[in-house]
């Protein structure tokens, strides 16, 4: 991992693979129904979380302590646990959970009950309810993780920034293993509002990465959550390995609060610089999950990113947002199980929504159905508002 980046030699820590995921998207609160989904290409009608029963993660009084977002992030967490077949607590272990906004429902339905029934009736659970660090607190006291628990917030980029960093903690000796992911629920009017006259927002309502016809993104909410590991930690006690995080880095475009650099350079410089971390060429990814959100500078910037990195020959792509939506701080870490799952059954999802491909993007996206692979690595780009840009690169076991 980049502990101290040398452009010579990558930095040689520990290997940290990945023994659990969980996802709580739009196609619910199973990664494997998602996975299924996922692989149709067909859009769902809505990009909210369904309704699910969260008995397992607390009582009913914990619970209506959670905002949405904290909620989607535990739910997420127990899932990852669960498949990672971990004890019920692990005290040294660490816990990295992003968010982009934290508790926006809360806040907003809280500014109601103030200035409808006055100040003595506001709840005095807003403030932990509407912190970012909300869902990482929830997620480090349901597990009893005592080691470093942190909450990064860098828009769109900050789900793929805190695998990155949890990976960093495991690989140099730090924890033995992190709970990482982000998670985000603000699909509420005052968000969509503000998109929309940003003109951020799709007018018609259709997530279409690269497409010609794209005009905007659709909002998209949920949470994805990996557990990474010390190898020999997770062999010691005989877990499953589904994948291993090889490379991450993190650059900023230094350019725009809210466009990305048309160029492409912050985002060039962070997928080379994931590649030289991972000690990999160009030629060696199998696959790029890209972030594809739907808008014409973002898709634009990144498809001269790609195409600068990778030339005539980059590997087949997706953007799973044409299903998803844009989930902001979550949807990387959606994707990022999303890159485990394709490493782990040998398929690459195709993108939903998207029917004729830009004749500027020039890029091998992947439309109609799933493609089966032989896939050794994956690159998972994430790029986010203020010019932030995330990159992970995994492999298989």
């Amino acid at each position: 991992m980049l502990l101290n980046f040398d452009p010579e030699n990558p930095v040689k820590g520990r290997r940290v693979v990945v023994t659990g995921v969980g996802t709580v998207t739009c196609a619910g609160i199973e990664s494997d129904v998602f996975w299924n989904e996922l692989l149709t290409a067909s859009a769902p009608s809505s990009r909210r979380v369904p309704d699910f029963d969260a008995s397992h993660l607390g009582n009913p009084k914990e619970l209506r302590r959670l905002d949405p977002f904290a909620l989607y992030g535990l739910a997420a967490a127990q899932a990852a646990w669960e498949q990672a077949q971990l004890p019920s607590t692990v005290p040294d272990g660490a816990c990295v959970i992003a968010t982009g906004i934290g508790g926006l429902q809360t806040l907003t339905e809280q500014l109601d009950v103030l200035h409808t029934r006055g100040a003595q009736r506001v709840s005095p659970f807003m403030i932990p309810m509407m912190m970012p660090n909300a869902a990482s607190a929830a997620v480090s006291m349901r597990f009893g993780l005592t080691g470093p628990c942190e909450t990064i917030t860098t828009a769109c980029a900050a789900g793929t920034h805190a695998i990155g960093y949890a990976a960093r903690l495991v690989a140099s000796g730090r924890v033995p293993l992190a709970v990482a992911g982000g998670a985000e629920a603000v699909m509420t009017p005052i968000a969509e509002a503000g998109f929309t006259n940003m003109t951020a927002l799709s007018s018609t309502g259709v997530s279409r990465p690269f497409d010609a016809l794209r005009d905007g993104f659709v909002m998209g909410e949920g949470a994805g959550v990996l557990i990474l590991e010390d190898r020999d930690h997770a062999i010691s006690r005989g877990a499953t390995i589904l994948a291993e995080i090889v490379g991450a880095a993190s650059t900023a475009d230094a350019h725009h609060l809210t466009a990305p650099n048309p160029d492409g350079i912050g985002a060039i410089e962070c997928i080379r610089a994931a590649l030289h971390d991972a000690g990999l060429q160009p030629s060696d990814i199998s696959h790029i999950n890209a972030h594809g959100t739907s808008t014409p500078l973002n898709d634009a910037a990144e498809a001269r990113a790609l195409r600068a990195v990778f030339g005539a020959t980059c590997p087949p792509v997706t953007s799973v947002k044409g299903f998803t939506g844009h989930a902001l701080a979550a949807a990387g870490a959606i994707e990022a199980v999303v890159s485990v799952l394709t490493v782990l059954h040998q398929i690459a999802p195709p993108t939903a929504g998207t029917v004729t491909i830009d004749e500027n993007i020039d890029l091998p996206i992947i439309l109609g159905e799933g493609l089966n692979l032989s896939v050794d690595y994956v690159l998972s780009n994430s790029f986010g508002f203020g010019g932030h840009n995330g990159c992970l690169i995994i492999g298989r076991p």
